[in-house]
């Protein structure tokens, strides 16, 4: 299905892959393409057959930022990415996004990144804040969250100084979770989504919220809250799981590897 020209959904199953297709500039967005992945993104968050999704790019890239020809004549001025106006990067979805980065993920192309739960990178992707050295801030979550991702140290690090960053510093920095060789980030991603995708979903999505919604409370709320999202999954999966346990599946590791 296609959202926009240069936006683009495909479904294999329970796993949804948004491509952003725009080679010529890099996959660099303009602010019709951030609407358009929007769009792409509620659509996943509102299908209950898809249970992953991973954002990508075209032809060895996967977003080298925001548009700065929107930004020379005027276009986008004062758009903001975290927005409410249809800002992709507003907040966090409430199912698991897996980045299959190759090439450049440079200024907002960070911040879509970073934005995902996981982030699965070619050896030669490149990543850093490219906009430091024409003027560009970054209003698209990027200052909360790339802190909170590598530390503060690193994010000052690549916030200040707009130094582009390869697979192998990044993998170093725990800006990305997995490095593949060049040419399969996408491939390597989906088939990652695939993998959680099997999996009973209503403790690693009670999971996933508690290690995002931690952030705004006080440790004691934080571990209460912790308890209520881990109840329904009690009550829907995890018996069934610890039988199938004792029963012998996953023993000493098995099937436990990716």
């Amino acid at each position: 299905m296609t959202i926009d020209q240069r936006v683009k959904t495909e479904k294999n199953g329970p796993v949804t892959t948004v491509v952003i297709d725009r080679p010529d500039a890099r996959n660099a967005c303009a602010v019709d393409m951030v609407k358009a992945l929007h769009t792409a993104f509620m659509d996943f968050e509102e299908d209950e057959a898809a249970k992953i999704a991973v954002l990508t790019g075209t032809q060895g890239a996967f977003c080298a930022g925001a548009d700065l020809k929107e930004i020379q004549d005027g276009t986008a001025m004062g758009y903001c990415w975290a927005g409410t106006d249809e800002g992709v990067t507003r907040r966090h979805l409430k199912k698991p996004v897996i980045a299959g980065i190759s090439g450049p993920a440079l200024a907002a192309g960070l911040a879509l990144a970073i934005w995902c739960d996981l982030r699965v990178a070619d050896r030669d992707a490149r990543f850093g804040v490219s906009c430091r050295r024409f003027g560009g801030p970054m209003p698209n979550g990027a200052t909360v969250r790339l802190p909170r991702l590598i530390g503060q140290s690193h994010a000052l690090d690549l916030m200040l100084t707009g130094r582009i960053v390869d697979g192998d510093e990044a993998f170093r920095m725990g800006l990305v979770n997995r490095l593949v060789e060049p040419g399969t980030a996408r491939a390597e991603a989906e088939a990652l989504a695939a993998d959680l995708a099997s999996m009973p979903d209503a403790a690693m999505l009670s999971d996933r919220g508690s290690v995002l919604r931690q952030w705004s409370l006080p440790e004691e709320d934080a571990i209460r809250f912790e308890v209520e999202c881990g109840k329904a999954a009690f009550a829907l999966d995890f018996q069934d799981g610890a039988e199938r346990f004792v029963s012998g599946e996953g023993r000493h590791g098995n099937d436990l590897s990716r």
